[in-house]
């Protein structure tokens, strides 16, 4: 199946890169799902109480409303993110919003939270059979006015359907979503999202993990904050990082002034490096999901020796293609066995200290 999705791969290019998304979305709905073959067994992960028959996922802003989460685990992923996902549906900024750096290999979007609503999202994974692991990340609706309050709906919505469920408080593009990165609002935020995951489970619907995906751009003060919090309050996870506001002196292309997050290859050493400074902090007592510029089984390992468990993409979908999955993996195995490791979660961190120490930055 991903053989003839990446064939149709260049031809994409010849549309605006939001309708090449779309054009993207409805193939995965109408292509067979193949039974998918078995990981080497090796690459198998635990991570929030889940059992992952491999570290690759998709990252939330693909499949922003739950169409096609059972299609990309056909692919060979480990696991999938939809969403980002608010109480009432939400057109978003307006077009055009999603900008291709081609040179760069890199993708500026700033969409702001563009989805169908909780109403909607739910009929549709109501009819779902249950397939793999399915994150749900939520957000707050821009008009929000109390945008705490957004996020409990959404754990309290989904916890009937997701495997996970992600706080995303790190998207550039919902004005003042970042302030909730701060200590107190963050404390906030995460103690009210608790006590629903709490009467969630008290329904019937499990204890289900909740991630909390924060942004590259915060400085290492404010990280010590998140962390410290996200221990105190016992968050399952993090998810490090989302895109950035940031713009490195490298890019070639000349829309990359365009207003919005970037994604992508000029974000890996950035979100990486942030990656590492949250494990350092974190001291093992949640695993951690590395995401930005991911693309190849190069960057899945360096992603993972720098403190990531699991790691997710979206713009290496972007570049190069629907069996991304399946090269990462067999390289992911190639250097297992070069290391003589005996398991992928046995390299997670070993470079920490070097990544968290390096000068590198976009």
């Amino acid at each position: 199946m991903s053989f003839l999705l990446d064939l149709a791969l260049p031809f994409s290019r010849l549309f605006e890169a939001e309708d090449a998304h779309r054009l993207a979305i409805r193939a995965l709905s109408l292509m067979p799902k193949p039974a998918t073959p078995a990981d080497d067994p090796r690459l198998s992960v635990s991570a929030f109480g889940l059992n992952f028959r491999n570290p690759i996922g998709v990252a939330a802003g693909f499949d922003k409303n739950a169409e096609v989460p059972d299609a990309i685990l056909a692919l060979g992923f480990g696991f999938a993110e939809v969403g980002t996902l608010t109480p009432k549906p939400q057109a978003g900024n307006p077009r055009p919003r999603v900008f291709r750096l081609l040179r760069d290999e890199a993708v500026i979007n700033r969409l702001g939270f563009n989805n169908e609503g909780f109403h909607a999202v739910v009929a549709r994974l109501t009819l779902r059979v249950p397939y793999g692991i399915l994150g749900i990340n939520v957000g707050a609706n821009k008009d929000s006015e109390d945008r705490i309050a957004d996020y409990v709906a959404g754990v309290e919505t989904f916890s009937a359907h997701a495997t996970y469920l992600t706080i995303n408080v790190s998207s550039p593009n919902t004005p003042g979503l970042r302030d909730l990165q701060s200590a107190a609002a963050l404390d906030e935020l995460i103690k009210r999202v608790l006590d629903a995951r709490e009467r969630a489970a008290q329904k019937g619907n499990g204890r289900k993990p909740i991630l909390l995906k924060i942004a590259p751009d915060v400085a290492l003060g404010d990280l010590d904050d998140i962390v410290e919090i996200a221990k105190k309050r016992a968050i399952d996870g993090m998810i490090v990082s989302n895109t950035t506001v940031t713009r490195p002196a490298s890019l070639l292309e000349s829309n990359a002034k365009e207003q919005g997050g970037l994604s992508g290859k000029p974000l890996f050493d950035l979100s990486t490096k942030i990656l590492a400074e949250t494990f350092l902090r974190a001291e093992r007592a949640f695993p951690i999901v590395g995401v930005g510029g991911v693309d190849s089984a190069e960057t899945a390992w360096k992603k993972i020796r720098a403190g990531a468990t699991l790691v997710q993409l979206y713009t290496g979908l972007v570049y190069k293609g629907f069996g991304i999955a399946g090269e990462i993996k067999r390289g992911l195995s190639a250097m297992l066995d070069r290391g003589k490791h005996r398991s992928i979660q046995d390299v997670v961190g070993l470079n920490a200290v070097e990544v968290a120490a390096s000068r590198e930055s976009v």
